[in-house]
């Protein structure tokens, strides 16, 4: 059975910084794309960043320059590192994982249970 458990969420001021993380366990033969969303209350789930297998980055334009997504392969993780936080980046982030597992024929996407950050003075 395939868990994504995330970690790192919590309150911070405007201008401060948090790190998520997410660890991907279970009978997992390959990862290909990881990455995060976040859902603001009343809103739909969107995208913060992806990032490829071999390391290749994609963020969301309101993050750009502010939030870093980084991947262990051998750790079956990935974290993204954020700076400079808004009040906008409050939300429920989720961690994303498109993986096969062992005795499947084909990929499919798993999501973790989300971590909540609120970004307030």
């Amino acid at each position: 059975q395939v868990q994504l458990v995330e970690s790192g969420g919590g309150l911070v001021q405007p201008g401060g910084s948090l790190r998520l993380s997410c660890v991907a366990s279970g009978s997992i033969a390959t990862i290909n794309g990881m990455g995060w969303y976040r859902q603001a209350p009343g809103k739909q789930r969107d995208l913060v960043a992806t990032i490829t297998r071999d390391g290749r980055p994609n963020y969301a334009d309101s993050v750009k320059g502010r939030f870093t997504i980084s991947r262990d392969n051998a750790k079956r993780t990935v974290n993204l590192q954020m700076n400079s936080l808004k009040p906008d980046d409050t939300a429920v982030y989720f961690c994303n994982a498109g993986l096969l597992e062992y005795g499947r024929r084909s990929f499919s996407d798993y999501w973790g249970q989300g971590t909540q950050v609120t970004v307030s003075s």
